[in-house]
Protein backbone atom coordinates (compact mmCIF):
# COMPACT_ATOMS: atom_id res chain seq x y z
CA UNK A 1 0.00 0.00 0.00
CA UNK A 2 1.48 3.10 -0.76
CA UNK A 3 2.29 6.14 1.63
CA UNK A 4 1.46 8.77 -0.60
CA UNK A 5 -1.30 10.90 0.69
CA UNK A 6 -4.33 12.22 -1.59
CA UNK A 7 -3.37 16.07 -1.63
CA UNK A 8 -7.22 17.31 -2.21
CA UNK A 9 -7.13 15.18 1.68
CA UNK A 10 -3.80 17.16 2.49
CA UNK A 11 -5.34 20.60 1.34
CA UNK A 12 -5.76 23.14 4.23
CA UNK A 13 -8.01 25.00 4.77
CA UNK A 14 -8.34 28.26 3.30
CA UNK A 15 -8.10 30.93 5.78
CA UNK A 16 -9.53 34.25 6.35
CA UNK A 17 -8.56 37.63 5.82
CA UNK A 18 -7.62 39.17 9.23
CA UNK A 19 -9.82 41.53 10.94
CA UNK A 20 -8.09 44.51 10.04
CA UNK A 21 -7.36 44.13 6.28
CA UNK A 22 -11.43 44.05 6.33
CA UNK A 23 -11.60 47.56 8.07
CA UNK A 24 -8.78 49.01 6.06
CA UNK A 25 -11.12 47.92 3.28
CA UNK A 26 -14.50 49.25 4.61
CA UNK A 27 -12.72 52.53 5.34
CA UNK A 28 -11.57 52.73 1.84
CA UNK A 29 -14.60 52.03 0.33
CA UNK A 30 -16.26 54.66 3.13
CA UNK A 31 -14.16 57.43 1.54
CA UNK A 32 -14.48 56.56 -2.39
CA UNK A 33 -18.56 56.48 -1.23
CA UNK A 34 -17.94 59.98 -0.01
CA UNK A 35 -16.21 61.45 -2.26
CA UNK A 36 -18.54 60.28 -5.33
CA UNK A 37 -22.13 61.16 -3.01
CA UNK A 38 -21.30 64.47 -0.55
CA UNK A 39 -22.90 65.06 2.47
CA UNK A 40 -26.05 66.99 3.47
CA UNK A 41 -25.55 70.51 3.10
CA UNK A 42 -26.99 72.10 6.04
CA UNK A 43 -27.96 75.14 3.61
CA UNK A 44 -29.74 72.68 1.61
CA UNK A 45 -31.55 71.62 5.06
CA UNK A 46 -32.39 75.34 6.25
CA UNK A 47 -33.17 76.22 2.55
CA UNK A 48 -35.68 73.44 1.74
CA UNK A 49 -37.12 74.10 5.87
CA UNK A 50 -38.09 77.90 4.74
CA UNK A 51 -39.51 76.43 1.53
CA UNK A 52 -41.67 73.53 2.42
CA UNK A 53 -43.11 75.68 5.71
CA UNK A 54 -44.42 78.82 3.22
CA UNK A 55 -45.91 75.88 0.92
CA UNK A 56 -47.82 74.60 3.34
CA UNK A 57 -48.86 78.04 5.04
CA UNK A 58 -49.86 79.10 1.39
CA UNK A 59 -51.87 75.51 1.05
CA UNK A 60 -53.71 75.62 4.90
CA UNK A 61 -53.63 78.93 5.90
CA UNK A 62 -56.79 79.87 3.37
CA UNK A 63 -58.79 76.98 5.31
CA UNK A 64 -58.28 78.79 8.70
CA UNK A 65 -59.05 82.48 7.39
CA UNK A 66 -61.70 84.37 6.03
CA UNK A 67 -62.34 86.41 2.67
CA UNK A 68 -59.44 87.83 2.13
CA UNK A 69 -61.95 90.38 0.31
CA UNK A 70 -64.50 90.78 2.95
CA UNK A 71 -64.11 94.65 3.96
CA UNK A 72 -66.62 93.67 7.01
CA UNK A 73 -63.60 94.26 9.41
CA UNK A 74 -62.52 97.65 11.45
CA UNK A 75 -60.66 99.44 8.98
CA UNK A 76 -56.28 99.69 10.00
CA UNK A 77 -56.77 97.88 13.16
CA UNK A 78 -53.71 96.96 14.95
CA UNK A 79 -52.74 93.07 15.08
CA UNK A 80 -54.69 91.43 17.61
CA UNK A 81 -56.65 88.02 18.95
CA UNK A 82 -59.40 88.42 16.54
CA UNK A 83 -56.52 89.57 13.46
CA UNK A 84 -53.41 88.48 14.19
CA UNK A 85 -51.90 90.92 11.07
CA UNK A 86 -54.40 93.29 11.71
CA UNK A 87 -56.11 94.80 8.84
CA UNK A 88 -55.91 97.32 5.91
CA UNK A 89 -57.14 100.43 4.68
CA UNK A 90 -60.76 99.00 3.36
CA UNK A 91 -61.09 96.50 6.42
CA UNK A 92 -59.69 93.23 4.88
CA UNK A 93 -57.84 90.74 6.93
CA UNK A 94 -53.92 91.11 6.52
CA UNK A 95 -53.27 87.45 7.27
CA UNK A 96 -55.93 86.01 5.14
CA UNK A 97 -54.43 87.98 2.60
CA UNK A 98 -51.00 86.80 3.52
CA UNK A 99 -52.01 83.00 2.69
CA UNK A 100 -54.22 83.58 -0.76
CA UNK A 101 -51.10 85.64 -1.80
CA UNK A 102 -48.69 82.96 -1.11
CA UNK A 103 -50.76 80.86 -3.50
CA UNK A 104 -50.46 83.50 -6.24
CA UNK A 105 -47.26 84.42 -5.97
CA UNK A 106 -46.33 80.98 -5.73
CA UNK A 107 -48.23 79.36 -8.97
CA UNK A 108 -46.15 82.81 -10.54
CA UNK A 109 -43.05 81.66 -9.81
CA UNK A 110 -43.14 77.88 -10.88
CA UNK A 111 -45.48 78.49 -14.17
CA UNK A 112 -42.43 81.61 -15.47
CA UNK A 113 -39.74 79.15 -14.15
CA UNK A 114 -41.38 76.24 -16.22
CA UNK A 115 -42.20 78.29 -19.32
CA UNK A 116 -38.26 79.66 -19.04
CA UNK A 117 -36.82 76.50 -18.05
CA UNK A 118 -38.53 74.70 -21.42
CA UNK A 119 -37.27 78.10 -23.61
CA UNK A 120 -33.69 77.43 -22.33
CA UNK A 121 -33.78 73.64 -23.38
CA UNK A 122 -34.62 74.29 -26.39
CA UNK A 123 -32.49 77.24 -26.98
CA UNK A 124 -29.52 76.07 -25.04
CA UNK A 125 -29.28 71.95 -25.13
CA UNK A 126 -30.55 72.09 -28.70
CA UNK A 127 -28.26 74.40 -29.77
CA UNK A 128 -25.17 72.74 -27.88
CA UNK A 129 -25.97 69.77 -29.31
CA UNK A 130 -26.40 70.05 -32.89
CA UNK A 131 -23.54 72.72 -33.91
CA UNK A 132 -22.89 74.25 -37.20
CA UNK A 133 -25.19 76.87 -38.32
CA UNK A 134 -28.14 75.76 -36.23
CA UNK A 135 -26.20 76.77 -33.12
CA UNK A 136 -25.33 80.01 -34.85
CA UNK A 137 -29.25 81.17 -35.28
CA UNK A 138 -30.24 79.70 -31.45
CA UNK A 139 -27.08 81.35 -30.05
CA UNK A 140 -27.66 84.56 -32.05
CA UNK A 141 -31.75 85.05 -30.85
CA UNK A 142 -30.21 83.76 -26.67
CA UNK A 143 -27.67 86.57 -27.21
CA UNK A 144 -30.29 89.29 -28.39
CA UNK A 145 -32.36 88.45 -25.21
CA UNK A 146 -29.76 88.60 -23.18
CA UNK A 147 -28.68 91.91 -24.12
CA UNK A 148 -32.34 93.25 -23.66
CA UNK A 149 -33.28 94.44 -20.09
CA UNK A 150 -35.31 91.81 -18.83
CA UNK A 151 -37.23 93.67 -16.07
CA UNK A 152 -38.05 97.32 -18.16
CA UNK A 153 -39.53 94.83 -21.19
CA UNK A 154 -41.80 93.24 -19.09
CA UNK A 155 -43.01 96.65 -17.83
CA UNK A 156 -43.29 97.78 -21.47
CA UNK A 157 -45.33 94.61 -22.80
CA UNK A 158 -47.68 94.79 -19.19
CA UNK A 159 -48.45 98.30 -19.57
CA UNK A 160 -49.77 97.49 -23.29
CA UNK A 161 -52.67 95.02 -21.87
CA UNK A 162 -55.26 96.34 -19.38
CA UNK A 163 -56.65 93.57 -18.13
CA UNK A 164 -53.72 91.15 -16.49
CA UNK A 165 -54.44 87.82 -15.29
CA UNK A 166 -51.61 86.23 -12.99
CA UNK A 167 -51.28 83.19 -16.01
CA UNK A 168 -50.35 86.42 -18.69
CA UNK A 169 -47.60 87.87 -15.89
CA UNK A 170 -46.55 84.46 -15.54
CA UNK A 171 -46.04 84.04 -19.36
CA UNK A 172 -44.38 87.46 -19.45
CA UNK A 173 -41.90 86.98 -17.00
CA UNK A 174 -40.64 83.35 -18.63
CA UNK A 175 -40.20 84.73 -21.97
CA UNK A 176 -38.37 87.20 -20.48
CA UNK A 177 -35.80 85.12 -17.87
CA UNK A 178 -34.65 82.39 -20.11
CA UNK A 179 -31.83 83.76 -22.09
CA UNK A 180 -29.03 83.80 -19.13
CA UNK A 181 -29.72 80.13 -18.19
CA UNK A 182 -29.93 78.42 -22.27
CA UNK A 183 -26.40 80.85 -22.53
CA UNK A 184 -24.80 78.34 -19.43
CA UNK A 185 -26.94 74.94 -20.71
CA UNK A 186 -25.61 75.64 -24.37
CA UNK A 187 -21.27 75.94 -23.04
CA UNK A 188 -22.23 72.99 -20.61
CA UNK A 189 -24.16 70.11 -23.66
CA UNK A 190 -21.08 71.57 -26.27
CA UNK A 191 -18.80 69.83 -23.50
CA UNK A 192 -21.25 67.11 -23.02
CA UNK A 193 -21.45 66.06 -26.90
CA UNK A 194 -17.38 65.64 -27.52
CA UNK A 195 -17.69 62.53 -24.69
CA UNK A 196 -16.80 59.08 -25.57
CA UNK A 197 -20.11 57.48 -24.13
CA UNK A 198 -21.89 60.16 -26.51
CA UNK A 199 -19.64 59.30 -30.02
CA UNK A 200 -20.62 55.56 -28.84
CA UNK A 201 -24.69 56.37 -29.19
CA UNK A 202 -24.01 58.28 -32.17
CA UNK A 203 -21.99 54.95 -33.59
CA UNK A 204 -25.12 52.55 -32.34
CA UNK A 205 -27.07 54.64 -34.38
CA UNK A 206 -29.46 56.07 -31.97
CA UNK A 207 -31.62 59.12 -32.76
CA UNK A 208 -30.43 62.19 -31.62
CA UNK A 209 -33.56 62.75 -29.59
CA UNK A 210 -32.70 59.79 -27.67
CA UNK A 211 -28.76 60.64 -27.06
CA UNK A 212 -30.22 64.06 -25.85
CA UNK A 213 -32.61 62.95 -23.16
CA UNK A 214 -30.60 59.34 -22.05
CA UNK A 215 -27.19 60.50 -22.71
CA UNK A 216 -26.99 64.49 -22.24
CA UNK A 217 -29.92 65.49 -19.62
CA UNK A 218 -28.73 62.86 -16.82
CA UNK A 219 -25.74 65.12 -16.57
CA UNK A 220 -27.42 68.37 -16.58
CA UNK A 221 -30.03 67.64 -14.02
CA UNK A 222 -28.56 69.61 -11.29
CA UNK A 223 -27.67 72.21 -13.62
CA UNK A 224 -31.12 72.48 -14.78
CA UNK A 225 -32.71 72.62 -11.33
CA UNK A 226 -30.39 75.43 -10.21
CA UNK A 227 -31.43 77.35 -13.26
CA UNK A 228 -35.28 76.39 -12.64
CA UNK A 229 -34.59 77.51 -8.62
CA UNK A 230 -33.30 80.72 -10.04
CA UNK A 231 -36.13 81.48 -12.55
CA UNK A 232 -38.42 80.75 -9.64
CA UNK A 233 -36.94 83.84 -7.78
CA UNK A 234 -36.42 86.03 -10.50
CA UNK A 235 -39.73 85.23 -11.24
CA UNK A 236 -41.13 86.06 -7.72
CA UNK A 237 -39.42 89.42 -7.11
CA UNK A 238 -40.35 90.26 -10.80
CA UNK A 239 -43.88 89.78 -9.98
CA UNK A 240 -43.30 91.92 -6.84
CA UNK A 241 -41.56 94.62 -8.55
CA UNK A 242 -44.26 95.09 -11.58
CA UNK A 243 -47.40 95.13 -8.89
CA UNK A 244 -45.82 97.18 -6.54
CA UNK A 245 -45.69 100.03 -9.62
CA UNK A 246 -49.11 98.97 -10.52
CA UNK A 247 -48.76 96.28 -13.19
CA UNK A 248 -49.13 93.05 -11.92
CA UNK A 249 -52.48 90.93 -12.10
CA UNK A 250 -55.61 92.86 -11.37
CA UNK A 251 -57.75 90.07 -10.38
CA UNK A 252 -55.78 87.98 -8.04
CA UNK A 253 -54.16 88.64 -5.04
CA UNK A 254 -50.23 88.20 -4.52
CA UNK A 255 -47.71 89.42 -2.05
CA UNK A 256 -46.42 92.03 -4.86
CA UNK A 257 -50.47 93.85 -5.20
CA UNK A 258 -50.42 93.95 -1.03
CA UNK A 259 -47.54 95.83 -1.16
CA UNK A 260 -49.15 98.05 -3.99
CA UNK A 261 -52.34 98.49 -2.30
CA UNK A 262 -49.98 99.37 0.89
CA UNK A 263 -48.25 101.87 -0.76
CA UNK A 264 -51.39 103.02 -2.41
CA UNK A 265 -53.15 103.33 0.98
CA UNK A 266 -50.04 105.35 2.76
CA UNK A 267 -49.63 102.60 5.48
CA UNK A 268 -46.26 103.68 6.13
CA UNK A 269 -47.04 107.24 6.58
CA UNK A 270 -50.27 105.82 8.77
CA UNK A 271 -48.17 103.47 10.82
CA UNK A 272 -49.74 100.27 9.73
CA UNK A 273 -46.16 98.38 9.21
CA UNK A 274 -48.77 95.36 9.70
CA UNK A 275 -49.60 96.12 6.19
CA UNK A 276 -46.82 95.92 4.38
CA UNK A 277 -43.80 94.18 6.77
CA UNK A 278 -45.57 90.61 6.61
CA UNK A 279 -45.41 90.47 2.71
CA UNK A 280 -41.95 91.67 2.09
CA UNK A 281 -40.53 89.10 5.04
CA UNK A 282 -42.50 86.28 3.26
CA UNK A 283 -40.88 87.12 -0.14
CA UNK A 284 -37.47 87.13 1.84
CA UNK A 285 -37.89 84.14 3.53
CA UNK A 286 -38.49 82.48 0.28
CA UNK A 287 -36.07 83.92 -1.68
CA UNK A 288 -33.62 83.44 0.71
CA UNK A 289 -34.90 79.40 1.32
CA UNK A 290 -34.72 79.35 -2.80
CA UNK A 291 -31.54 80.62 -2.81
CA UNK A 292 -29.90 78.15 -0.49
CA UNK A 293 -30.98 75.32 -2.24
CA UNK A 294 -29.92 76.91 -5.35
CA UNK A 295 -26.42 77.51 -3.61
CA UNK A 296 -26.05 73.69 -2.23
CA UNK A 297 -27.10 72.88 -5.49
CA UNK A 298 -23.79 74.71 -7.07
CA UNK A 299 -21.64 72.46 -4.32
CA UNK A 300 -22.71 69.50 -6.12
CA UNK A 301 -22.27 70.49 -9.45
CA UNK A 302 -18.77 72.03 -8.63
CA UNK A 303 -16.82 69.79 -5.65
CA UNK A 304 -14.19 73.14 -5.68
CA UNK A 305 -16.75 75.08 -4.07
CA UNK A 306 -17.71 72.06 -1.69
CA UNK A 307 -14.05 71.48 -0.75
CA UNK A 308 -13.92 74.99 -0.48
CA UNK A 309 -14.20 74.98 3.18
CA UNK A 310 -11.95 72.08 4.05
CA UNK A 311 -9.03 73.96 2.14
CA UNK A 312 -10.09 77.08 4.37
CA UNK A 313 -9.41 74.53 7.55
CA UNK A 314 -6.43 73.33 6.15
CA UNK A 315 -4.82 76.79 5.31
CA UNK A 316 -5.80 78.10 9.03
CA UNK A 317 -4.24 74.67 10.87
CA UNK A 318 -0.70 75.17 8.65
CA UNK A 319 -0.73 78.62 9.74
CA UNK A 320 -0.80 77.91 13.17
CA UNK A 321 0.90 74.83 13.12
CA UNK A 322 4.11 77.16 11.43
CA UNK A 323 3.08 80.13 14.23
CA UNK A 324 3.68 77.62 17.12
CA UNK A 325 6.87 75.81 15.78
CA UNK A 326 8.37 79.39 15.09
Amino acid sequence: MSDTKNPLLTQEPPTTAPASTISLATQRLDRKRRRILPSTSPKFIVGAILVLAIVLFAIVAPFFTQNPRSTDNPALAAPSVEHWLGTTKLGNDVLAQLAVGAQGSLLIGVTAGGIAIVLSLLFGVLAGYLGGWREDILALLTNVMIVIPGLPLVMVIASFVPQRSWQLVAFVLGITSWAGAAYVLRLQTRSLRTRDYVYASKVAGEKSLRVILVEIMPNLLPLLTAQFLFAIIFAILGEAGLSYLGLGPNSSITWGSILNDAQSGQALGRGAWWWFVPPGIMIAILGAGLALINFAIDEVINPKLRNAPDAARRVRKAAKTKGVTA
